[in-house]
């Protein structure tokens, strides 16, 4: 019995670390769809408001889901759950670094057209390795994509 013992340990082992791997892979991001959106308590109208939202295309981790409801995340950690009529699937993200140069091409031989500083939001309109193509006010260029959230 106890020569089984680690067979059966390693089985646990694999189980739980490559369901939480699955788990992690059932997140997803989605953008809110209008200027004010109500970050709930819990999966119904019936819940309190915990914050509002004020900025369309802030960029939500989808986590859960119940009926009509999305638990989400947003970069600041906080979280709750907000109506699937407030979501989006335009895609968009959050400057997490100090400040990103903004080139003229997916490389960073290209012309510098802006530094972006943190916390600015950013519509993405494609990714290629790791670059994406953004807008953000009058500029439009390519950033480095390890310093945006929002994207997966």
């Amino acid at each position: 019995m106890f020569k089984k013992m680690p067979i059966l340990i390693f089985f646990f082992l694999f189980f739980y670390l490559s369901s939480e791997n699955l788990y992690s892979k059932d997140e997803y991001f989605l953008t809110l769809r209008n200027e004010k959106v109500n970050l709930r308590q819990g999966p119904s109208f019936d819940y309190p408001v915990k914050l509002f939202y004020k900025k369309k295309f802030l960029p939500l981790l989808i986590q859960d889901a119940s009926d009509n409801f999305r638990k989400v995340r947003d970069h600041e950690n906080n979280s709750g759950w907000v109506h699937i009529s407030q979501l989006s699937k335009k895609k968009a993200a959050i400057v997490i670094d100090e400040e990103l140069i903004m080139f003229s091409d997916s490389t960073i031989y290209s012309n510098a057209l802006a530094l972006v500083k943190k916390g600015r939001l950013v519509k993405i309109n494609r990714c290629k390795n790791k670059w994406c193509k953004i807008e953000t006010g009058k500029f439009k260029g390519w950033l480095k994509k390890k310093g945006l959230w929002g994207l997966y």
